[in-house]
């Protein structure tokens, strides 16, 4: 089965990252046939010169933006300029797993249905052996549509999806922090079918300061917003909706980031000894 692999890199992005993933995703059991790489805006010489690099070893499908657009936007762009029909996400720096898109593949052919396939991550700081922690997600589509009401059943680096499923949603849009997890919203509301795998997928680069990013008022409001969506469109109670949002306030406006960082260690992710 035919794949595209979108992603997207920006000026902060390092070089040796950037590196480090386009060889993950050429060095599979089960190649892409292509990439495509958005580069959203201006960036530094030493990223044009990996991008150039891989292109000697690689076919890359380069788009480029004036200026620099957000994630959301950069996926919309890639989604639409994919070739096939399945398409895989990866981020610019993190590491995709050897055996990550054969898995993936496999699930798609066992079940014609399938809108798209998530995975399992680990976490790591600094180094891709110092790996702190693992999130894994809902398997089944019941569980893991359940699961969204509270929180994003999938992770959003690991996923294969069908274009036709993503585009007939009206694709990725601009939403702060969440471009994600509204799109698989309009998914469960137009019937798609999800799936997990429970196989680590890609192992996922966190900085010290990824807690601290995940407050503050801009990332409530956006948080805030995709919960009355969801109220909206009736896929939560009010009373869920009232509890999803006070958990939020809590966590997100009046945590302190070390506290905020045992809550996710502890409760949202899997520690690793």
């Amino acid at each position: 089965m035919d794949f595209s692999v979108c992603t997207s890199v920006y000026r902060n992005d390092k070089p040796e990252y950037l590196d480090l993933a386009l060889k993950s995703i050429i060095n599979q059991t089960v190649p892409p046939n292509e990439i495509v790489l958005v580069i959203d805006g201006p960036i530094s010489s030493k990223l044009e010169k990996i991008i150039q690099d891989a292109l000697e070893h690689f076919k890359l499908k380069v788009i480029r933006l004036q200026e620099n657009q957000g994630l959301g936007i950069a996926m919309k762009i890639g989604v639409e300029a994919a070739s096939c029909e399945l398409i895989a996400r990866m981020d610019s720096d993190d590491i995709a797993l050897s055996d990550r898109f054969e898995k993936q593949i496999n699930c798609f052919k066992a079940d014609e249905n399938l809108s798209i396939v998530g995975g399992a991550i680990t976490e790591f700081i600094d180094e891709p052996t110092n790996i702190v922690a693992k999130r894994q997600c809902p398997k089944s589509d019941e569980e893991i549509k359940k699961y969204m009401k509270s929180r994003c059943g999938l992770n959003h680096m690991t996923v294969m999806f069908k274009r036709s499923e993503i585009l007939k949603v009206g694709n990725y849009q601009d939403w702060f922090w969440n471009e994600d997890y509204y799109l698989w919203i309009r998914m469960i509301l137009a019937n798609c079918k999800f799936y997990n795998l429970s196989d680590v997928l890609v192992n996922v680069r966190v900085g010290k300061d990824m807690y601290a990013r995940r407050a503050g008022w801009r990332y409530f409001k956006s948080e805030m917003a995709l919960q009355k969506y969801m109220r909206k469109e009736r896929l939560i109670s009010l009373w869920h909706f009232g509890y999803n949002v006070g958990i939020r306030f809590v966590i997100q406006l009046l945590m302190p980031n070390n506290l905020r960082g045992i809550i996710f260690r502890n409760f949202f992710r899997t520690k690793i000894q």
